[in-house]
């Protein structure tokens, strides 16, 4: 056993240094950190769109965990209603229903401000694409 988890080891160290390199970030404990790791997901989210079977997804997933960690003990967002979220952001970007139709459909939008309908992931996703944001602050 003692055999197993030593090759284990080091085949882990040897994918996790070219990783580490390529990603550029692994772990965000600064600002700078925290600058590359979103930059670094907003080119895997372009990368990857809204295939969540891309094989860069997982790797998407577990950048968003290190950013929302590092968010959750940095920045205070108060607790709101998705549908709030996404009316603040309509409103802070001047748009309308229809102009995110690369969302959802406007009656699905308009369903979700007026509180008949909840935020799916995809959408949540879709979303936090349009806005620069964890996709958490829609579900």
């Amino acid at each position: 056993m003692d055999t197993i988890s030593r090759a284990t080891s080091h085949a882990i160290l040897t994918a996790w240094i070219p990783f580490k390199t390529a990603l550029g970030v692994t772990s965000v404990h600064s600002g700078q950190d925290y600058e590359r790791a979103t930059a670094t997901m907003n080119v895997l989210l372009e990368e990857i769109g809204d295939n969540e079977d891309h094989p860069l997804a997982e790797v998407l997933d577990y950048l968003a965990g290190q950013v929302k960690a590092y968010e959750d003990g940095h920045f205070f967002i108060p607790k709101a209603e998705p549908s709030a979220v996404l009316s603040f952001f309509m409103e802070q970007h001047n748009l309308r229903q229809e102009d995110l139709s690369d969302c959802a459909p406007q009656s699905r939008i308009s369903e979700i401000l007026a509180g008949k309908r909840s935020i799916s992931k995809g959408i949540a996703k879709r979303l936090a694409h349009r806005f620069n944001v964890h996709s958490d602050l829609f579900l």
